[in-house]
């Protein structure tokens, strides 16, 4: 898992070839954190097909923001550095996110 910030988001994401999937969470967000084990296990399952990063938006809010995260939980994915697909909220569970990946791979 690439840990992104404003500082890096630009080349992990934006500037990024092939599919990157991105888990925005906070640390007052208890269902980001109970999924978080889960999108780690997609990581490795995925590994050479799709890169895998996380975004406190806690310490990033202006850019989620920027990037249209308006709730917890949101996964998106990114292709050549373009925003594809997201699931957010009741529908951030383990079985919508790896359809999701399966959908664009």
């Amino acid at each position: 898992m690439v840990v992104l910030d404003k500082e890096n988001f630009q080349a992990e994401v934006k500037e990024a070839k092939g599919l990157v999937l991105v888990d925005y969470w906070s640390q007052s967000c208890e269902p980001c954190k109970a999924l978080m084990p889960d999108v780690h296990a997609l990581a490795e399952k995925y590994v050479g097909q799709v890169k895998f990063a996380e975004l406190d938006t806690g310490k990033a809010r202006r850019l989620a923001i920027s990037e249209k995260v308006l709730g917890l939980p949101t996964i998106c994915l990114y292709k050549d550095g373009e925003k594809i697909d997201e699931v957010t909220k009741d529908d951030a569970n383990i079985g919508n996110i790896e359809a999701m990946v399966q959908r664009h791979l």
